[in-house]
């Protein structure tokens, strides 16, 4: 068996240089890189190819050829400017079997407009939510950021009618011309769920606590898992229904929330759908007892996944790759 583990950012080498302000997202698509791919390569008879682009040469005919000669790829990627779709697209060509979602699910997943408005049509609590400019009356604290975003880019919180000029002007010193929204800010503690997602069902992996930085921009520093068995519970319960209600998820998902003070769980909130490898992988597969990488091909092919084992202890894990256990 042959299987691609496809990067976006370490194949074009975006980000590379140390110095540069992409270096952190750089390090992050590596570390999700380098971490599955390691546990494909511990599956019997695997082979696993990874991906970087010579200068000067087409990308997307050399990601076809590539995946032409493998029976397996999974794509990491942003799903900002269609990023995620694109690269989907290009290995749906081959013959190659993509453990990624399909084009419906990445479209509306990625569209977080459109997602929450899919959630609440279907009763799942998500802060409110629209695409018109933020103004001086609005309820705050709200949250400002991209319809399509991914990695906290460009993402704010208002705090009071001062912070919307200000923001503004940042957007436009960034050059952040694309569709905005604003959200309801919702008070709690960030959380995920990720899912193994397949023809059968999706199967929760343990609920994991985000780091977000707390300047107002919640960029993500990692987390750490597992969580208290009241908050997880919780969690696996809004993180179930947020994701039956997408169609057509493949592989590794995570979905994003908010636990907020209720025990009920009253205050909890979805907020957003990764349809895709997520850094928490990271951290899920240090306290594997099962290969989440050949976990995540049954998924896919839909076949029963066995029952996941989980090793006694926890760990926090950062955006580098780097973890250390907990307690």
């Amino acid at each position: 068996m042959r299987v691609l583990v496809f990067e976006y950012l370490t194949a074009h080498g975006i980000g590379r240089d140390p110095a540069g302000p992409l270096h952190g997202m750089f390090r992050e698509g590596r570390a999700m890189r380098d971490a599955v791919a390691a546990d494909f390569r511990r599956l019997p008879d695997t082979e696993v190819e990874t991906v970087a682009f010579s200068p000067g040469n087409d990308p997307e005919g050399e990601l076809r050829r590539t995946a032409r000669r493998c029976d397996y790829v999974v794509v990491i990627a942003p799903e900002h400017d269609g990023i995620l779709g694109r690269y989907c697209r290009i290995v749906r060509q081959s013959t190659a079997r993509l453990i990624n979602p399909s084009p419906e699910a990445i479209e509306l997943t990625s569209d977080k407009l459109a997602l929450a408005r899919h959630w609440r049509d279907h009763g799942v609590r998500t802060p409110a939510t629209t695409d018109r400019v933020p103004t001086a009356c609005e309820a705050f604290p709200v949250v400002w950021k991209p319809r399509d975003g991914a990695g906290s880019t460009a993402t704010f919180l208002l705090a009071d009618a001062f912070d919307v000029a200000q923001v503004r002007a940042c957007l436009v010193a960034g050059r952040h011309n694309g569709p905005m929204i604003v959200q309801e800010f919702v008070p709690g503690r960030a959380a995920s769920v990720a899912f193994l997602c397949g023809p059968a069902g999706n199967v929760p992996l343990l609920p994991t606590f985000q780091h977000l930085s707390t300047d107002g921009r919640f960029t993500y520093r990692g987390g750490e898992l597992p969580i208290p068995p009241d908050l997880a519970g919780r969690a696996a319960r809004l993180a179930t229904r947020a994701i039956d209600c997408v169609g057509g998820l493949i592989g590794y998902v995570g979905v994003d929330l908010i636990l907020g003070d209720a025990p009920d769980g009253s205050k909890d909130y979805a907020l957003e759908i990764n349809p895709r490898l997520t850094t928490s992988y990271v951290g899920h597969r240090a306290v594997a007892d099962t290969n989440l990488a050949e976990a995540m091909l049954w998924a896919a092919a839909g076949t029963p996944t066995p029952e996941l084992h989980w090793k006694a202890g926890g760990v926090r894990f950062a955006t580098s790759g780097m973890v250390s256990p907990t307690g």
